[in-house]
């Protein structure tokens, strides 16, 4: 393998939430505490310079194996992060926790993501291609997943009340103010709970109440899957039940190619029901 290029200069940004980050540019060694910005990173031909991953860093399937893992998106090993000796930390405001965030900030550039839009998911792209010197080929990614959406919007039928489920024991949904709730409404849906705000516990009185056309199981961060359609049916009988794809819903990387196309199916599967 080539020797990596040594970093040339100091580059300072700013960050999603406002905070000025000085760097190496190009950073050679990065720290990434979300799965789907590592996949993004990868997906911008970062791969060799991702010193260290989270355990939920799934995609590519190789990221746990070339880099090293450094715990949790909540729970960091600090001690695994000083060893990779990175020169830039990628971060999302919501996914990691602050205490954690402060204490690498004393010691390492952090740079943290704040999204709960498209807009602001194509400027997070942007933005990580500019700080790792990827912006030639983060710039057309950002544009195809924009032109995506475009066409979706052009395609949209009239919308469907949806109550998106992320979690069970309590019963969690995702409601206004989250990027799930801009995705369903791109998607042509309308969400039951949008009433409320972020990641509400809600009973089952809450769900009868709200009489959803359709409930949507996803497949995360709560592993749902067909064996729980039957309990979701019992609660609100004229629901139509369907396990959706988590990551296409709530990754806000380059995963969001496959949204678009995959928001079309299911309405289309859902109209034909």
């Amino acid at each position: 393998m080539d020797a990596l290029p040594t970093p040339a200069r100091q580059l300072t940004v700013t960050d999603q939430l406002g905070r000025r980050v000085t760097l190496p540019f190009p950073p050679q060694r990065i720290v990434s505490l979300v799965p789907s910005q590592t996949e993004l990173l990868f997906d911008l031909g970062l791969g060799d310079r991702v010193v260290g991953v989270t355990k939920f860093c799934i995609h590519p399937p190789t990221a746990r194996h070339s880099a090293s893992v450094i715990g949790g998106t909540k729970n960091f090993d600090f001690t695994k992060i000083k060893a990779a000796q990175p020169d830039l930390i990628i971060g999302n405001k919501e996914e990691n926790y602050q205490e954690g965030i402060a204490q690498l900030a004393r010691h390492f550039p952090v740079w943290l993501s704040d999204i709960t839009t498209l807009p602001e998911a194509l400027d997070m792209i942007r933005r990580v291609g500019d700080l790792t010197g990827k912006a030639h080929l983060a710039e057309p990614l950002a544009a195809e997943i924009k032109y995506s959406f475009d066409r979706l919007r052009l395609a949209a039928a009239p919308s469907a009340s949806v109550a998106y489920f992320i979690w069970r024991k309590p019963y969690m949904v995702a409601a206004s103010g989250t990027f799930i709730d801009d995705m369903l409404r791109r998607a042509g849906f309308r969400n039951a709970f949008a009433g409320l705000g972020r990641y509400p516990e809600i009973t089952p009185e809450q769900l009868a109440a709200a009489a959803p056309e359709h409930i949507f199981l996803s497949s995360e961060p709560y592993p749902f899957g067909e064996k729980h359609r039957t309990e979701f049916q019992e609660l609100c009988p004229a629901a139509k039940i369907q396990v959706v794809d988590g990551e296409l819903f709530s990754w806000y990387g380059s995963r969001l190619r496959l949204s678009a196309e995959y928001f079309q199916r299911l309405r289309a599967g859902l109209a034909a029901e």
